[in-house]
């Protein structure tokens, strides 16, 4: 694969496995066997036959008839709200507690912003039988609230992260220290494609089932497998890797990422880290992060809690690099208005997350008949309260 990672862990300048001396063993074990264990048949169906018939897979690929018609192009939505759980992070937790299940691992951590991947981490943790804990920044426990509550009735023990800004960097910092502590029976289930090597590309691959289908899709509904754009929001970047993986090698396929502006790139309450960062060294990889000239990280700030980090994966900082995506930025007003604008012309209330890469259709000209698919990664009854205290309902 042209884009993807190489033999020693980097996309181009970007990746690579940063970390403490005590981690050395654990990521060494897992950059030694996740090829073996996620190409073995016996996975491979035990995964496929899980997204089928628990998480509900293939999630449908809708045309939005109403949007379509208002932005001039075929516009459709890659349901992935649909999924059990209701965003995309679900088809990474389960590929991921198999491979733990198969490394003898007895404990799972997991690190959330929005609380989608903790939720889906205490999901498969039930399903399987297997402790969890989950670490959330204090601001992000008061913001997604429900989620706090499914994690705790699935199961889960939730532990807040109190230090910086108390969102999502924090509670991956507090998640590393755990896995520090305790680094044989414990595996970590990052939920982006972040960190050390072979995450980025684990993840990757497990999110990548959004592209394969999108694919199949596209031909049903328009008898070509190549759309002319693609559109994902990107915090980490998870699932916007996965909707553009099996693209990535098509470059007539135009990739678009939609990171949060905040209340505006320059005005200090952002989360661009494309437009505002540096290359550096954030949780365990070589990427782009938004840091002081000293490299100090910059508290970076969204109202939607799963953009709400300083960097991106190291794929995303590679792509970006190389102009082979686009990297766009939208504000919180942006993206609220897009989500009220989905709910009241399609009848689907999107995450705020998924509002952002939404925003993006406003800024863009298309021909009659391009195709755009949109990931819609998640869905929005999580934020209902940010929705409702915004717009005064």
């Amino acid at each position: 694969m042209k884009y993807g990672v190489n033999e020693h862990g980097y996309y181009g300048d970007f990746g690579g496995a940063y970390i403490p001396e005590m981690l050395y063993p654990n990521v060494e074990e897992l950059r030694q066997q996740y090829l073996n264990i996620i190409n073995d048949p016996d996975f491979k169906a035990e995964f496929d036959d899980l997204l089928k018939n628990y998480v509900g897979r293939p999630s449908p690929l809708y045309h939005a008839k109403r949007y379509s018609e208002k932005y001039g192009a075929n516009i459709f939505f890659k349901r992935e709200d649909l999924n059990h759980t209701g965003s995309h992070k679900i088809n990474n937790a389960i590929g991921q507690i198999l491979l733990a299940k198969r490394l003898g691992k007895k404990r799972i951590i997991a690190e959330t912003g929005a609380g989608q991947h903790g939720v889906a981490t205490a999901t498969v943790c039930a399903l399987m039988g297997i402790e969890c804990v989950v670490y959330m920044g204090e601001i992000d426990m008061a913001r997604q609230a429900p989620n706090v509550s499914r994690m705790k009735m699935l199961g889960a023990t939730v532990r807040p992260a109190s230090s910086g800004s108390k969102t999502l960097k924090d509670a991956t910092n507090e998640a590393l220290r755990d896995w520090i502590a305790n680094p044989v029976d414990t595996h970590y289930i990052i939920g982006s494609v972040v960190g050390p090597y072979p995450y980025p590309d684990m993840v990757a691959r497990f999110q990548s089932i959004i592209s394969e289908e999108t694919k199949k899709q596209l031909v049903e509904h328009t008898g070509k497998e190549l759309p002319e754009y693609v559109l994902a929001c990107v915090g980490g970047g998870s699932n916007a890797m996965g909707m553009f993986y099996h693209f990535l090698d098509n470059e007539q396929v135009k990739l678009v990422a939609v990171e949060a502006a905040g209340k505006g790139v320059d005005s200090g309450h952002s989360a661009a880290t494309t437009f505002l960062g540096h290359e550096g060294v954030l949780h365990g990889s070589r990427t782009i992060l938004m840091q002081t000239p000293d490299g100090q990280v910059v508290e970076p700030y969204s109202i939607s809690a799963g953009l709400d980090y300083p960097g991106i994966g190291p794929q995303h900082a590679y792509l970006y690099k190389i102009n082979r995506a686009q990297y766009v930025s939208v504000t919180d007003d942006e993206a609220m208005k897009a989500g009220l604008l989905c709910s009241q012309m399609e009848g689907i209330i999107p995450a705020i997350e998924s509002s952002h890469a939404l925003a993006q259709l406003e800024k863009m000209k298309f021909n009659l008949t391009d195709n755009v698919v949109i990931c819609l990664s998640g869905r929005g009854d999580k934020d209902l309260d940010t929705f409702i205290k915004y717009f005064n309902y």
